[in-house]
This record gives structure tokens, C-alpha cells and sequence, in this order.
């Protein structure tokens, strides 16, 4: 039988009655599927059902097959050995008892067919890039990007037919990135990976889109997903203004019609004050006007109704205006000017960094996972201090940092943009937030109550709106934990930012759409 995820009529909801999903149902056949959708359409909970880690209110699902599952939130036992994490603990005991000599049949059932363990975990580690992690090693021992990659290898030992990834580049380095893309790639059985990571979503055969608690499916990688969304969008946004004047047409026929009738009307009082015709005629025609009116109100009536309805239709179809349109002329920096100046050893890492940014450059700090490049941005903010010479910011800096938690999260959008625009008048805040798609009373939501995604755009706002204005920006792995409209809605805000901007990212589409100038690689 070939392998396939099944999900029927799947229905969850939170403790407090917030409803995930109702009656969701879906298949996955052989082949590699990206989800996606808004942070918080839940995503992560439909692995996590999948994979039994939560129960569903309703319905069923079924793998045919072996299910894995590497979740994004993984927490290892640092004393846990390497080969069990893999799952080969005791087939590797028993196979080196086994060659001491030892003759007992438990050992031989617990190797099984499984003579070549060694051999098969070792290449699965050596193809992530895991050379020097020895199978006796503890976890305690490796990096958190290794981490990750021994979560994943110990599903390719596993060899599940059907494996479950959540968002597994993340924090990954740019070779230990390039390395998962090679496994996803050539992975034979049936794949459900949820990622931001444009590249690793290219290599989908299908994409499946979660939105308002129902999948939808697009056949090929993530650009092949935009141009068909984009072509819809073309599509409803055309049916939207077909309606809008049948709406129009509509009202104008009903006006029309009531216009003759009221005219009718008055002509019959007419005759009736005049008493031109006998009274019975009169009468009769005055009764099958008022029918004749009725009928011709109802009728136009209904069909407005019926022209409001095909509106509010094709109204539901378009996606809401999610682009952030902002102008910037205060973060502004000369060409030529130097904004930052670093001749210093790096606390905790050692390595000597020197880095001369001038003008609007703008940097991409790249580099392996414990290169040290958070720590060359948290010295530049002065967070922490250098071990040896100097760092010298010429310019108003603000800085990013990995956990977003600028925001403060008892105070309102409004209140946490005010404490760091002090001179800005709540209208001018109000009049700037609707740029960053806070309109109304949407930028009077308290900080702590945001979905990720708002947050995000808060946190965004907080930072490019700050007075004095930044004139250099620094970001610590930005895109980490954001979908996919907040990662395009931060190269929007980042295009109306004119100041210079060093960027810690290992996600290369990123840096290609917000025009990275250089990159600088700190050594490991």
C-alpha cells in the first residue's frame, strides 16, 4: 500500500473555546508538500494533531505507514547520547556484545537485520554535514543548529514513511540549511514540511494552503503558489467591481421604478379628485395599481438584495490590503558618511572584527551558528562590551533582536509607539500605525493580546517610528519564526528605510529582496 496521510472531518479547539479547526479534511499522497499560511492559523497545531502530541475534539487521522516527527520547538536531553537520539542504542550494545563473543539470543533479536547500524547512521550524519559528531558523543556537546540536524537524522535512520517537519531551518546556518534542502529533496516517501524559507519551499512538489481553518492545494514550489494566488486575486478583484455596479444598476432601476409609481399614484388622485371617471373604475384601478406597485417594488427589491449578495461574494474572494506603504526622509544618511566604526575583539566568541559601514550601506552578517554575529550586534547597541578596542556609532541606532520583545505588553500599540515618539502627537502616531495597517481601532489593541504576525508589524512600527529617527538599523536573524506575508511585509518596510541597515540572517531570499550591498563573514 502506498503511503498517505488521511485527515477527516478533523475538528480542536483550546481549553478557553477558541476553534482551530472544524470538520477539517485533507490527503497527502508520496511526495513533498509545504504548508503555509498566516502565523496563528494554526499550522503547527495540525502537525502537532497529526502527530498525536494533542487529541482532536473530532475526527480521524491516519497515516498508512510510519509516522516522524521533528517539531520546531525541539528541546533534546543534553545527556543524552548521540546514537539515542537516533533510536540505535541498544541494536549498537547488542551488536558489540555480539563481537565480544557473546552468544545470548537477546542480542542477536535486538540487531535483527540490522548488521550495517553503524555504517547507516554514520552516513546519514556525514550527509548533514555531521562528520565529527561521534555516535558516543552527548547532545550537551553539539551547537543548537547540530541540534536540529541530529533531530532530523534521527528520522532519516528511522526512515518513517510519512515525516512531519515544523519550520526545521530555522537557526540553521547557511550550510547546514543547504544540507536539509539535499535530504528534503531526495526524501521518497510522503513529506508535510511547514516553513517560511522560500528556498526550501521551491523544492515542493505541492504547496497547501492553510486559511480560515480549510486547506487549499497548488500544484509546484512557492512562486508557482504566488502566481496562481496573484491570478486570483486578479480575478476577484475584477468580480468585486462587476458587482459594485450591479449594486449600482440595481439601486438606480429601483429608484426608477418607484418614481413611476409615485407618478401613477398622483395621477390617480388626480382623476379621483376630479371625478372624471365613475366611481367603480376608479376604484379598480386604484386597487390593481397598488398590486401592480408591489409587485414592482418586491421585484426590484430582490434583485438588489440578490446584487448585494454577489458583492459581499466576491468581496470575501479578495484578500485584505496586507502591503505596508511608509515613507522614511528623517532616517536618511549621506553617501560617504561614516555611520559605524568597529576595531574590537568580541566578548565570549574572541574573534577581532573590524568593520568600517558608510553611507546607506546595507550588510549582511553572515556566518556559521556561533560565529558570533548576535554578539557583534549586541556590542554595537553597547549591550555588551567589547574585550579589547572600540566600537563607535555616529549615528541615532536601533536594534532587532531575535525574541521581538520591544513591546510592552500591558500598554496598547498606540501607548508603546508613544514612549519612544514622545514628541509625536497621538494623531500623528494614529495617522503613521495605519501605514503599518493599524487603521482605527486596531492600533488600541493592548501589545499583549497580538497574534504573532501583529507583533511583528507593532514591533516594526515601535522601531522605524522611534525619535529621534534611526539612521542605522540592526536586525538579529529577522525572518526566525515569521510567515511568509510578515517576511514580504518587512522588506516593504526595509524599501522606505534610508539609512544603513546590518542584517544577521542566514535566509539568503531575504537578503537578496531587501538589495544586501556586501556581506561580511565572521570566521568560526
Amino acid at each position: 500500500m502506498s503511503s498517505s496521510l488521511v485527515v477527516q472531518d478533523l475538528g480542536f479547539a483550546w481549553p478557553d473555546g477558541d476553534r482551530v479547526f472544524d470538520s477539517l479534511s485533507f490527503t497527502v499522497g508520496p511526495g513533498r508538500t509545504g504548508l503555509v499560511g498566516l502565523n496563528g492559523s494554526g499550522k503547527s497545531t495540525l502537525l502537532r494533531l497529526i502527530a498525536g502530541v494533542l487529541r482532536p475534539a473530532s475526527g480521524t487521522v491516519h497515516t498508512a505507514g510510519s509516522l516522524g516527527y521533528l517539531r520546531q520547538d525541539l528541546t533534546l536531553d543534553t545527556q543524552m547520547p548521540v546514537d539515542e537520539l537516533l533510536g540505535i542504542a541498544d541494536t549498537r550494545r547488542a551488536l558489540q556484545a555480539i563481537e565480544r563473543g557473546e552468544t545470548d539470543v537477546a542480542h542477536f533479536t535486538a540487531v535483527g537485520d540490522d548488521w550495517d547500524v553503524d555504517e547507516r547512521a554514520r552516513a546519514v550524519l556525514d550527509r548533514l554535514g555531521l562528520t565529527h559528531v561521534d555516535l558516543d558523543r552527548r547532545i550537551g556537546q553539539v551547537s543548537g543548529g547540530e541540534a536540529i540536524l541530529l533531530g532530523l537524522a534521527a528520522q532519516l535512520v528511522r526512515r518513517p514513511e510519512v515525516l512531519l517537519l515544523d519550520e526545521p531551518t530555522n537557526n540553521l546556518d547557511r550550510a547546514a540549511r543547504t544540507r536539509l534542502y539535499e535530504a528534503v529533496a531526495a526524501w521518497p516517501g510522503v513529506l508535510l514540511v511547514v516553513s517560511h524559507d522560500r528556498a526550501l519551499l521551491e523544492l515542493v512538489d505541492q504547496i497547501a494552503e492553510l486559511r480560515d481553518g480549510e486547506i487549499r492545494f497548488f500544484g509546484g514550489g512557492f512562486s508557482d503558489y504566488e502566481a496562481a494566488v496573484e491570478a486570483e486575486q486578479e480575478t476577484a478583484e475584477r468580480l468585486v467591481r462587476v458587482a459594485e455596479a450591479d449594486v449600482r444598476r440595481q439601486r438606480r432601476e429601483l429608484i426608477d421604478a418607484r418614481t413611476k409609481l409615485d407618478r401613477r399614484v398622483r395621477y390617480g388622485q388626480k382623476m379621483n379628485d376630479t371625478k372624471r371617471e365613475p366611481k367603480i373604475v376608479m376604484g379598480n384601478r386604484k386597487r390593481a395599481a397598488q398590486v401592480s406597485a408591489g409587485k414592482h417594488k418586491t421585484m426590484h427589491q430582490e434583485k438588489l438584495e440578490q446584487a448585494r449578495e454577489r458583492l459581499v461574494e466576491a468581496e470575501e474572494a479578495v484578500r485584505e490590503d496586507d502591503t505596508i506603504r511608509v515613507d522614511l526622509p528623517a532616517t536618511e544618511v549621506p553617501a560617504g558618511r561614516t555611520v559605524l566604526t568597529v576595531h574590537a575583539r568580541l566578548a565570549h566568541v574572541g574573534h577581532q572584527v573590524d568593520l568600517l559601514v558608510r553611507g546607506p550601506e546595507r550588510i549582511g552578517l553572515v556566518g556559521a551558528n556561533g560565529a558570533g554575529k548576535s554578539t557583534l550586534l549586541r556590542t554595537v547597541t553597547g549591550e555588551l562590551a567589547p574585550a579589547e578596542g572600540s566600537v563607535d556609532a555616529a549615528v541615532p541606532l536601533r536594534y532587532l533582536p531575535q525574541r521581538l520583545d520591544l513591546l510592552d505588553d500591558r500598554l496598547t500599540i498606540v501607548e508603546n509607539v508613544a514612549r519612544v515618539a514622545p514628541d509625536a502627537t497621538p494623531n500623528q502616531i494614529r495617522s503613521r500605525l495605519a501605514r503599518f495597517l493599524f487603521r482605527g481601532t486596531r492600533a488600541d489593541q493592548v501589545a499583549g493580546t497580538l497574534s504573532g504576525g501583529e507583533r511583528f508589524r507593532a514591533t516594526l512600527a515601535a522601531l522605524l517610528l522611534a525619535e529621534p529617527a534611526p539612521q542605522l538599523l540592526l536586525l538579529d536573524e529577522p525572518t526566525n519564526n515569521l510567515d511568509l506575508t510578515s517576511v514580504r511585509q518587512l522588506s516593504q518596510a526595509l524599501e522606505a528605510y534610508r539609512g544603513a541597515l546590518v542584517v544577521a540572517s542566514h535566509d539568503e531570499p531575504f537578503l537578496e529582496s531587501i538589495g544586501i550591498t556586501r556581506r561580511v563573514t565572521l570566521p568560526t
